[in-house]
């Protein structure tokens, strides 16, 4: 089981910091991914990270403002959102990835969370 928290309200130009954690202890063997979705609107990808955190990569539309790391100790991997714009708004949904490979939107998942609502306002 994957569970998000961290989501809320915030004003345009603010930060969040979503989180993402499990209990499995095979947590570290996979990377992992973090998507978006708006209501009536496709699931939209926002980043993964290697298993090991060494490897990420960004859609362009968060890039230099949004960094995504792992706890491997701790089984969690958080998402740092800054200068967050109302666009952001969305359910943030974490996820265990397969076949991953870096550099490339995931295809293939395992467990996804439930999903954290992140709200910006103008």
């Amino acid at each position: 089981q994957l569970v998000e928290s961290g989501g809320g309200l915030v004003q345009a130009g603010g930060s969040l910091r979503l989180s993402c954690s499990t209990s499995d202890h095979t947590f570290s063997t996979y990377a992992m991914a973090w998507f978006r979705q708006v209501p009536g609107k496709e699931r939209e990808f926002v980043c993964t990270i290697s298993w090991s955190g060494g490897a990420t990569f960004y859609a362009d539309s968060v890039k230099g403002r949004f960094t995504v790391a792992r706890d491997n100790a701790k089984n969690t991997m958080s998402l740092q959102m800054n200068s967050l714009k109302p666009e952001d708004t969305a359910m943030y949904y974490c996820a265990v990835v397969f076949g991953y490979s870096d550099n490339e939107v995931p295809r293939e998942f395992g467990l996804w969370g439930q999903g954290t609502q992140v709200t910006v306002s103008s």
